[in-house]
């Protein structure tokens, strides 16, 4: 199954909902990886003011807020 790589952080508001609004739309569609920025040196440093991050196939899709289109895109609801 393609998955989403989630970049986020324990007590971040801003990923929380993020999570609350793409957990469902992609359930049975993609795996969805969960990386706590602050388990690693490597993620802290590059995600530290920028979670949440939504990266597909290495990609930065979103960041901040699902984008909706995006997600679209990358689940063949609506083609580019």
């Amino acid at each position: 199954m393609r998955q989403v790589v989630v970049y986020t952080r324990r007590g971040c508001h801003l990923c929380e909902l993020l999570l609350e609004e793409l957990l469902p739309a992609v359930r049975g569609r993609l795996a969805v990886e969960l990386r706590d920025i602050d388990s690693r040196d490597d993620w802290r440093r590059d995600y530290d003011d920028k979670v949440p991050v939504v990266e597909y196939d290495g990609k930065v899709i979103c960041q901040y807020h699902l984008d909706r289109d995006a997600l679209k895109r990358i689940l063949g609801d609506n083609p580019a």
